[in-house]
Formats: structure tokens, sequence, C-alpha cells
């Protein structure tokens, strides 16, 4: 049996994270070898100033020497590495500095690729173990992340994709920027902002014609993590979960009452998470309404996964 080591990074508007794993072409099998996540905030104030915060790209240029050093421990070249990035460096007027910093400390370049690409990655990370009928096609599968969520139908292939600019960070930065509660005249507004954004995301992607809707990344996995009353999180709980309509809008109207404090103190809840899950939960929630969804289908299998089996081939 031939297996492949890869080195898989995606850097997003909140988070980067990195994933060396082992892929086996012929059973469609991935071995995580190391999987880790660091919440630099790249994209802070991007929504705002159009540009990547000084501060913003040092955070994140320390988690690339960080990466860089694990990636050596497995022994990967940069021919089994990729380094994608998403919203927030594809937005930036200054992304050139990030492209410079990424190559020298990582010795490959980053790929900015759009939001089709992203969701293409996104499906195939998320559904390529999805066999057996447990969890029946067409797959409804949305990637919410900080600063855009993507959405992808399909079965054993995509049949519509698009990418909208909704996520936890910029909903948060726009709407609940400078308060720890929102209020109804905030939260009103988000949902409006939400609700516009699923009209752009409808116009190419049926929203309600999938069997299973499976949801991806930081702020999906909390909640579920939330649901599932976890003393501490466990990707194992968590993936594969299914979670209802009425458990998620439970969560979220905890979440939007709760200030930073309480926030903090859920057991599960990362600290770079604490000031946009509020949002991000809004997000998931209006998903959820939109789609007539009656369970989400939670998976710890996203771009990331995605990225690992673009680079084997």
């Amino acid at each position: 049996m031939s297996v492949t080591r890869v080195a898989a990074i995606d850097c997003g508007t909140n988070s980067i994270r990195l994933l060396i794993a082992d892929l086996d072409p012929e059973t469609g099998a991935i071995t995580d070898l190391d999987r880790r996540m660091l919440i630099v905030r790249l994209g802070q104030d991007v929504d705002r100033t159009g540009r990547l915060a000084p501060e913003a790209l040092e955070r994140t240029f320390a988690a690339c020497r960080e990466y860089a050093a694990v990636i050596a421990e497995y022994g990967v070249g940069p021919e089994r590495t990729r380094f994608v990035a998403t919203s927030a460096s594809r937005d930036a007027e200054n992304s050139a500095d990030f492209t410079k910093g990424v190559r020298e400390i990582l010795g490959v370049e980053p790929e900015v690729v759009t939001g089709d690409e992203e969701a293409q990655l996104s499906f195939t990370g998320a559904t390529k173990e999805l066999t057996g009928g447990a969890v029946p096609a067409p797959y409804l599968v949305f990637d919410l992340g900080g600063g855009s969520t993507e959405f992808v139908l399909g079965g054993e292939h995509v049949h519509a994709a698009r990418s909208v600019d909704i996520g936890c960070v910029r909903l948060t930065e726009r709407h609940f920027a400078g308060t720890e509660v929102p209020t109804p005249a905030q939260i009103a507004a988000a949902r409006a902002d939400i609700s516009a954004a699923l009209d752009l995301a409808a116009e190419v992607v049926p929203l309600t014609e999938a069997a299973s809707l499976v949801g991806l990344a930081g702020t999906v996995t909390t909640v579920a993590a939330i649901v599932l009353e976890l003393p501490e999180y466990d990707s194992t709980r968590v993936h594969h979960a299914r979670v209802s309509l009425a458990q998620v809008r439970e969560v979220t109207e905890r979440l939007l009452a709760a200030d930073h404090a309480e926030r903090a103190a859920i057991p599960v809840m990362h600290p770079g998470r604490v000031d946009v899950i509020a949002a991000g939960s809004l997000v998931l929630l209006s998903i959820m309404e939109r789609t007539g969804a009656a369970e989400l289908v939670v998976s710890e299998h996203d771009i990331l996964d995605g990225i690992a089996w673009s680079t084997a081939g």
C-alpha cells in the first residue's frame, strides 16, 4: 500500500490551521499525523480599512514559523506542501506583503483561492468519507468562516457553489463591535445582512434541495460541542454529530444573551472565538432556517482535508 505524506495549511480570516497527514488514494483514507490551529485574526479590521494590519501580519507570520518547524520535523518537502489563503488576504490592498512573508518563512507560494475554489476544497474534505448511505446525498455543505461562508451542493460531484461575504469576524465587526451583549436592533441588522447574503447564495445554489445539510468550521463545531455539553472539546465526539434546529436556536439565543465572561466560561470555548461566536451562531441558525433542515451533520473534516487531497494529486 502506497501512502503519500502531505502538509496542508488553511489561512482564513480568523485562524490558521495545519494538517500533516498520510493519504491513501486507493482507499480514500486520511491518517492525521498532526492537526493544529492558532487564532491569528488575520482579517482584523480588513472590512473597514481594506488592508491587513501590521500586528495581524506579525501574528500570522509567527504561526507560520511554528508550522514550518513542524513540517520539517515530519519530513514534508515544499512539493507536498500547499498553503491556501482565503477571504481576508483576498480582500486586502497589501496582500503582496502577506505573500512575501509566507514565501520567505515556508518556502511555498500562498495561493489566494477564489470563493468557488474554496467551496470545492471544502466539499471534497467534508464528503470524501460520507459513504454507505448513513448520510444521504445530495449534500449541501457550508463552510462558515471568519470573513465568508461557502455553500456547495453536490453528490459524487459538485453541482453548484457560491461564496458570500458573511462570517463570524466580519459580522461581529459590522454589527456587534463595541458591545458585549448585542441589542435587539443590532441582532436585527445582522440578521438582515445574513438574509441578503443568503439571497445571493440562493441565486446560484439551491438551498432547499439537499438530502443532508453538512456544516464545517469553528463556529459549527463549537456550537455542536456546546449542544453535546462536553466538559472539554473532543473532536471525536463532535465529528459527524447530529444537531437539531431547536438545539442550534437554543444555543444561539444563549450566546447572544451572554456577556464576554459568560461565553469565555463555556468549557469548550476557544479563547479566540469568545468575541465572535455569537455572530457566528446567528449565521448558523439563519442557514438552518433558510434551508428548512431539521438537523445538521457536523464535520471536523473540511477545507483543510480538501487541501491535503489536492496536494496529493
